[in-house]
């Protein structure tokens, strides 16, 4: 099947400078055929709603050939749709109309592991121990007399070890589920592999690449072990994540890799580009993944991981800031995703968290670089915490009991009775089940209802695209002098000013001399000249 050609887009090759990208959880957006399960015909059905909202491109997250062990992230075939999903036609139909609408599409490249039913595996199965086929992936002999150990003591992200032993007794590694092998990507033919499947994409008119897991292609030579395990000292490995060196991820050689796949970005027109889920142990190593040589993005996670406080806040924000003026390259936001607890609920859920989430939305959308959302917190979404167990599909939860299924719940669209709209008229059913508080949150329910979360993202993305403060060209952060618990900054470009205050203290705030309100999170009160900011609030305030 040949792709078709997409409707060009406004030629920006620096789009994704300030972009606003919105994070499509392809199973739980929008079910266009009853069946349960979101697919790219509903995607394409809700462009409209996306363009309204004001993004600027959507990231889709896996939808290629795939058991679905991991929710897609195990690959099966990374050039085809699998049918749950739709099909290469109902790809190149949708990445149409989001051009025409002016949107863009990023889609996932999961390159660290295929799934143990992609076809490279099953022929390594099937072949010797030293065989070609097992070269593709990490195969290696076990420890003790008859080899009953195993290489090393990783273990998977997803709990317990990180090796499964085959019949014949050597074991494979996989730093997540046994059934996503890990490639060796010092072999050539995996490294050729994955500039086709770059291309294959980049033909069919995809603007860029979330690269999964790229900090861990490359594997210590030789294996090493960590030293220490959850069997030993109770500390899981996954706990050095971002913060110490761990064999399995950011080793130096995986640098190459992206060194390799830059040019054939820039071989195509348009600004296409790459945004790395990395994690390093410090940012000064975060910020190698980017670069004129290497990828344009790396998220900023320390941001989502801020703790309620302004000191927190402050401390995250000049952090990254300095470090995108060394690489030359815009920071990267974001407050959720798939895998992440929905901000809500980390900000203390309920009211408390709402209004927390909705202040820290305005506080993020403020800042300059590109943003990230994650569908559903336009609308206030909390994480569902009661979601029976036996309808948890999450890997990580049979190992752990740690679940993301929370996150992923399929979001609410219209109507008083669940799944909300997630399917066509008259379908009750949903691969996840929404919560009957949800009825209030779906879109519906909130679109055109002044004060309501999709109306405050919609107004800040609307002011974020037209304010000259807030656009690519303009200033970075000048902090201003507050009183303890309040965050302001201002940002200036031709004398058009914009002043983002955020009240992270306990009793409300004064806030006069920043001009006029633009939005604010929460209802300001007017005293004397200026204004009150209510508790776990933030306001836009603008002076031309």
């Amino acid at each position: 099947m040949t792709a078709s050609s997409p409707t060009p887009l406004t030629s920006d090759d620096d789009w994704w400078r300030s972009a606003v990208v919105y994070q499509v959880y392809v199973r739980s957006f929008a079910d266009s055929d009853g069946d349960g399960t979101g697919d790219l015909q509903g995607i394409r059905e809700r462009l409209p709603y996306l363009r309204e909202l004001g993004v600027d491109a959507l990231w889709l997250t896996p939808f290629y050939t795939s058991p679905m062990i991991d929710g897609g992230y195990d690959v099966a075939d990374y050039r085809d749709v699998d049918p749950m999903f739709g099909t290469l036609t109902d790809f190149d139909a949708m990445i149409g109309d989001a051009h025409t609408l002016g949107l863009r599409i990023i889609v996932d490249l999961v390159p660290n592991h295929t799934s143990s039913a992609h076809p490279w595996f099953t022929a390594a199965l099937a072949a010797a121990p030293g065989s070609p086929e097992r070269e593709r992936y990490l195969f290696a002999d076990g420890k003790g007399e008859q080899g009953e150990l195993p290489p090393n003591d990783w273990e998977s992200i997803f709990g317990g070890p990180a090796w499964t032993r085959m019949p014949d007794g050597q074991w494979y590694l996989h730093l997540f589920d046994p059934a996503q092998p890990d490639l060796n990507w010092r072999h050539p033919e995996v490294r050729a592999e994955f500039s086709d499947v770059l291309r294959f994409w980049l033909d069919r008119g995809v603007d860029g690449f979330r690269i999964d897991v790229a900090h861990g292609m490359i594997k210590a030579e030789g294996l090493p072990d960590v030293g220490f395990s959850t069997m030993t000292t109770g500390q899981r490995q996954v706990e050095l994540l971002g913060k110490g060196r761990l064999p399995y991820f950011d080793q130096d050689e995986v640098h190459d890799i992206y060194r390799a796949w830059r040019p054939i970005l820039d071989s195509y027109p348009g600004g296409r580009m790459a945004v790395a889920e990395a994690w390093a142990e410090t940012p000064q190593r975060l910020a190698r993944y980017i670069g004129p040589d290497e990828l344009h993005q790396a998220f900023s996670f320390d941001f989502l991981d801020a703790t309620w406080s302004a000191d927190s806040f402050r401390k995250v924000i000049d952090s990254a800031l300095a470090e995108s003026t060394i690489v030359g390259a815009p920071t990267t936001w974001v407050l959720s995703n798939h895998d992440k607890q929905r901000h809500v609920t980390r900000y203390g859920d309920g009211e408390v968290g709402l209004r927390r989430a909705r202040a820290a939305t305005l506080l993020m959308l403020a800042l300059p670089g590109c943003a990230y959302l994650y569908q559903g917190e336009e609308l206030g979404l909390p994480e569902v915490l009661d979601l029976p167990d036996e309808l948890r599909q999450d890997p990580a939860f049979l190992r752990t009991g740690e679940s993301r299924d929370g996150c992923r719940v399929p979001i609410p669209w219209s109507g008083e009775l669940a799944p909300y709209g997630f399917g066509p008229a008259g379908s009750e059913l949903s691969w996840l089940p929404a919560p009957a508080t949800w009825q209030t949150l779906s879109v519906a329910a909130q679109a055109g209802v002044p004060g309501s979360t999709l109306e405050l993202y919609r107004a800040a993305l609307r002011i974020r695209h037209a304010h000259p403060a807030l656009t690519a060209g303009a200033g970075g952060v000048v902090w201003l002098e507050t009183e303890p618990g309040v965050l302001a900054f201002s940002r200036a470009l031709d004398g058009a000013v914009l002043t983002c205050v955020v009240n992270v203290s306990g009793a409300p705030a004064l806030i006069d001399g920043y001009g006029q309100p633009a939005v604010a999170s929460e209802e300001l009160t007017v005293r004397g000249s200026g204004h009150l900011l209510p508790v776990d609030a933030a306001a836009w305030f603008e002076r031309r």
